[in-house]
């Protein structure tokens, strides 16, 4: 399955994968083995995008001025403070029970690619101008385990994720996302 590394600053930023995949279970015990930190998100919780707002801004410790809205998130999640990623090591977000409810919610296909913007950016060094950052690359990716991962649960993934501003990407038992570099750089 190995075609992505939750505890490195490659693309891709977001990766949909069986539950209980013993891959990404040995990825995310990687990234806390360096420092970093795995934060968990249930899908049920993440049904509407002001509900996406409220739980990212209280498990990330986003500031008391975050926006709720996407450009604000995308900022949040770039910014993140050392606490949550582990001294600027990394993160990778879990989101469990991910299913058709939040597959099919009018929101999602929105709340996917704000995550590799963001992503995007905390995994490079330099800002989009191409200046240096003061800090260095921050791991920084998203997982959404499925229940069920059949061909057809990943086609209807990569329906629903594709977009013009994306890469999506099959390999053995995931489906990756992340942003096209000819439509962002």
């Amino acid at each position: 399955m190995t075609d992505f590394n939750l505890a490195g600053t490659s693309a891709p930023w977001v990766v949909f994968v069986p539950k209980g995949s013993v891959e990404v279970r040995q990825q995310l015990a990687a990234l806390e083995e360096r420092g970093g930190r795995v934060h968990h998100f249930a899908a049920s919780d993440l049904a509407t995008e002001q509900s996406v707002y409220r739980v990212f801004a209280e498990t990330l410790k986003f500031p008391g001025y975050f926006g709720r809205n996407w450009d604000a998130m995308v900022d949040c999640l770039d910014d993140l403070c050392g606490a949550v990623t582990g001294g600027q090591v990394g993160i990778a977000g879990v989101i469990t029970g991910t299913d058709d409810r939040l597959l099919e919610a009018e929101h999602f296909p929105d709340f996917v690619s704000v995550l590799c913007l963001a992503a995007d950016r905390a995994n490079s060094a330099v800002d989009l101008d191409g200046d240096s950052l003061d800090r260095p690359a921050i791991a920084e990716h998203f997982v959404f385990e499925c229940g069920e991962f059949d061909r057809e649960m990943q086609e209807r993934v990569v329906r629903r994720v594709e977009q013009p501003d994306l890469i999506v990407t099959r390999g053995e038992g995931f489906v990756g996302a992340a942003l096209d570099p000819d439509e962002w750089h």
